[in-house]
């Protein structure tokens, strides 16, 4: 459960923090279990996680949990994968609209089984009046086909007359991605030891402080993203600018 109590804002503290969850098939591997574990340990981390960022005062947490590449893996995996999807929405969701987290999805919906999707609607509605922490969930999601999709809403607005070319900017750009309304990642953090994006948020990451943790997603918990943190706070943002130094 989580603590009533959310620390005070601290402003070396990321507003934002988006995690590319890595590392559930690996975690199992090492001790000789079925990748169905890892992932269930995952989820466990998930939740500890949620806690971590309420208790540290992070405003904004956004998790990778299933790309639109993941469709490629096995069925069983990916079947898996979907029902800890399920048990994490009917698990935690009383919890979350207690403590006055508000739940919000990104990415497709259209391949996505109905209860799923009923389960997704389901904790957006229950929790949008909500004023806690925002989690972000990515569920079929993909960077470049997000940036596809938005360039074309401009584009067939552009060519209804609703919108002037000359006029798209960034701001226009950006109320057309899944992520309007969701300030930018601070801190994107990715676990397991791999170094890559994995088309995870490219238009919003832009100036984004990357960690890469060894740590498999399994068994991360509030000492690992007090550690990221940590390392966050040594950077210096300069968005393109020269060094204060």
């Amino acid at each position: 459960m989580l603590n009533a109590e959310r620390a005070s804002f601290d402003p070396a503290t990321p507003r934002h923090v988006a995690i590319i969850m890595d590392g559930n098939g690996r975690w199992a591997k090492a001790r000789h279990l079925p990748r169905a574990v890892g992932h269930k340990r995952g989820a466990d981390a998930v939740s500890r996680t949620v806690r971590a960022c309420h208790e540290l005062g992070v405003s904004c947490l956004t998790l990778y949990a299933f790309s639109s590449e993941n469709w490629k893996r096995p069925v069983d995996e990916v079947s898996d994968l979907m029902g800890l999807l399920r048990l994490y929405l009917v698990r935690e969701l009383d919890d979350l609209h207690r403590n006055g987290v508000r739940v919000r999805f990104i990415g497709g919906r259209e391949r996505l089984d109905g209860d799923i999707v009923h389960l997704i609607t389901q904790a957006e509605t229950r929790t949008a009046s909500n004023a806690g922490l925002l989690l972000v969930i990515a569920v079929n999601y993909g960077g470049r086909a997000e940036i596809v999709a938005a360039s074309r809403q401009l584009a067939e607005a552009a060519a209804a007359g609703r919108v002037d070319p000359a006029c798209i900017d960034e701001a226009a750009f950006e109320a057309c991605l899944e992520t309007t309304g969701i300030p930018d990642p601070d801190l994107v953090i990715r676990t397991s030891g791999e170094k890559r994006i994995s088309n995870f948020l490219l238009w919003q990451a832009a100036y984004a402080e990357f960690v890469f943790t060894d740590v498999l997603w399994p068994d991360f918990g509030k000492e690992h993203l007090e550690d990221a943190i940590a390392e966050f706070r040594l950077r210096e943002r300069r968005y393109g600018a020269r060094s204060g130094g």
